[in-house]
């Protein structure tokens, strides 16, 4: 059985390279209630890398993280009060 994670907002950031994935994440997350979650896909090899940064950063969470076929997943719960940078 797949273990699905329901999501409340949806960004595509494929084709995008550093630092827009994290700039869109960023904007899309400010309009989000706080523990709601966003997935995210990209394709910049550098994204998990600069994602696990901002979310250390800002105390959002990476709950999940996958990469299937070169496109990289990202299940980001939205802090309830995030740190601003």
């Amino acid at each position: 059985m797949i273990n699905k994670i329901t999501f409340d907002e949806y960004l595509d950031a494929k084709g995008l390279n550093c630092p827009l994935p994290i700039l869109k994440t960023k904007v899309l997350l400010n309009k989000m209630q706080p523990k709601k979650i966003l997935f995210v896909e990209a394709t910049d090899p550098h994204s998990k890398v600069d994602f696990e940064a901002y979310c250390a950063r800002t105390n959002h969470e990476i709950i999940k993280f996958d990469l299937i076929k070169d496109i990289y997943n990202f299940y980001i719960r939205r802090a309830e009060k995030p740190k601003k940078i």
